[in-house]
C-alpha cells in the first residue's frame, strides 16, 4: 500500500507543475501600450508645452517610462523636447 501512496504523490507533484508552467500565455496584459504612438496620437515638439507639462513632475522632472508608458524611443524624444522647451524658457 506505501508504493502506491508513493506513486500517488510522485503523479500530484507533476501534475502541480503543469498547472505553474512559465511558457504558458497569460491572461493577464501587463503591459499598456504607448500613448504616444497610438494612430492620432499629438507629435512631440517642443513648441506643444501642454503636452510636454503632462510628462514633467511638480518639481520639474522628467516622469519616468515605467510611470507614463511611453515606448523608449518616444521617451528620448520626449526628454529632448523638454530640455529645448526648458533651455528657451517655454517651461
Amino acid at each position: 500500500m506505501s508504493s502506491k501512496k508513493k506513486a500517488n504523490n510522485k503523479k500530484n507533484k507533476q501534475s502541480n507543475f503543469a498547472k505553474l508552467s512559465i511558457f504558458q500565455p497569460n491572461k493577464y496584459k501587463f503591459k499598456k501600450s504607448c500613448p504616444l504612438s497610438v494612430k492620432g496620437a499629438p507629435e512631440i515638439d517642443y513648441k506643444n508645452i501642454k503636452l510636454l507639462k503632462k510628462y514633467v513632475s511638480e518639481n520639474g522632472k522628467i516622469l519616468p517610462s515605467r510611470i507614463t508608458n511611453v515606448s523608449q524611443k518616444k521617451q528620448r524624444e520626449l526628454s529632448l523636447s523638454i530640455k529645448r522647451a526648458r533651455n528657451l524658457a517655454l517651461i
